[in-house]
Order: C-alpha cells, then structure tokens, then sequence
C-alpha cells in the first residue's frame, strides 16, 4: 500500500509540474509579463490565476490545464497525508 501509494503521489507531482511548465508558457506566449523561469514556483498562484482569466475571457469557459494543476497538485498533497498516516 505504501509503495503504491509512493508511485501515485510522484506521479501527480510530475503531473503537477508539467500542468505548471505549460500554464507558465501559455503566459508566457501571451506576452504577459513573467517573471524568471527559476522563480515560477514562487508566482504559480498568480500565473494560474491569470491563466483562468486569459481562457475565460478568450473563449467563454477556463481553460483545461487550470483543473489538471488543481487535480494533480490535490491528488498528490492527499497520498502524502495517507502516506504519512500509515507510518
């Protein structure tokens, strides 16, 4: 159970990541203003924020890397609470 629950969690991290490289770069491509690529974990909140409000404007509803950021990065905080609960 741990393991599985191991294997899950750093895929939801790595899921995370990749949603969080691709919400940066559609900012980014936008011509927004950015900061650093080394710093974007600071601002992710802000980035996806202004990302749910690009896509909203742009085509009526949030775009879909908005709820696989917040899916993933959910899913991953949860296998570690059970993760840690079972230790």
């Amino acid at each position: 159970m741990k393991t599985l629950l191991l294997i899950a969690g750093s895929f939801f991290i790595i899921i995370f990541l990749v949603s969080t490289i691709l919400i940066y770069s559609f900012i980014k491509r936008r011509d927004e203003k950015t900061e650093s690529f080394l710093f974007i974990n600071l601002f992710i909140i802000k980035h996806v924020s202004k990302y749910k409000e690009i896509t909203k404007i742009e085509n009526g509803k949030v775009g879909l890397l908005f709820y696989v950021w917040l899916v993933s990065i959910n899913l991953a905080l949860l296998c570690f609470i059970l993760l840690l609960s079972l230790y």
